[in-house]
């Protein structure tokens, strides 16, 4: 618009102003939905890579429990969910209980310190019970006593709590798996208590508890869904920018064969 309220003449410095703005906002709009596009495309190959990595430790044959030696280098990234075993017995009197929803409903994990026989500590998620159960004395026959070995999926410690519930160790209130919480409440051996827990495998327990071999590995990956969509709306800003360019030539060859 002019000082004097009418439309800026094509051609003025003005409706010079408004294209290049208008331009310039197209190519930013397409430069940014292109850059998230390719930003979902990177992420897609990542997870992909990050499943069949997973899904490589977990089928592999199982190794031995990282001893004190490798505790500084083990990372979700190159150690979750790896096949692995520990021989020792279990103190079946520090066990902690944490809250679980799995697919045989409500209950708890059953936390059991397990004093292998290389001489650290680890806390070994035996597997599930039903509230009604969470006592051990209701499951009698699952407190083993004596040597074992222990077969399962390495995992990686669940500091502080679960959604909008924070662990509360005095009150022995426990939403979450956090290795350094629980073992500091059970005065486990500091220096000797591995930082990671092991989910133990479906090898039945006599009395037919706790129920292991639960754990549930999913990788949501819908990044091509997004990648696609994000391309779109950078084709909608193309498009919608060629229509306008466009109708902008069409309207001054008008003008132009008008005399204007």
């Amino acid at each position: 618009m002019t000082p004097t309220g009418e439309p800026a003449a094509r051609g003025s410095p003005g409706e010079r102003a408004r294209l290049i703005l208008f331009c310039l906002l197209a190519l930013a709009a397409f430069a940014l939905f292109t850059a998230l596009g390719t930003w979902q495309v990177q992420r897609r190959a990542w997870k992909l890579d990050l499943i069949a990595k997973v899904n490589a430790r977990v089928h592999a044959p199982p190794a031995l429990a990282p001893g004190p030696a490798a505790w500084p280098t083990i990372t979700a990234a190159t150690d979750a969910y790896r096949h692995v075993s520990v021989a020792g017995v279990f103190e079946n009197d520090k066990e902690t209980l944490v809250q679980a929803v799995t697919e045989l409903g409500p209950g708890f994990w059953v936390m059991t310190p397990l004093h292998s026989d290389r001489g650290f500590t680890v806390l070994v998620n035996r597997g599930f019970v039903p509230p009604e159960r969470a006592d051990p004395s209701a499951r009698a026959q699952g407190q083993l006593a004596g040597p074992v070995v222990v077969t399962g999926l390495l995992r990686i410690s669940e500091p502080h709590g679960g959604f909008l519930r924070r662990n509360d160790p005095q009150s022995h209130r426990w939403y979450s798996r956090d290795v350094t919480a629980i073992a500091a409440g059970r005065r486990l051996p500091p220096g000797l208590t591995a930082p990671y827990f092991i989910d133990a495998d479906a090898t039945p327990n006599p009395g037919g508890l706790p129920v292991g071999g639960l754990t549930v590995i999913a990788f949501p990956n819908s990044h091509l869904i997004y990648a696609l969509t994000w391309y779109g709306l950078a084709l909608l800003v193309a498009g919608g920018f060629a229509y306008a360019a466009r109708e902008e030539w069409r309207i001054r060859g008008r003008e132009r064969a008008n005399g204007g």
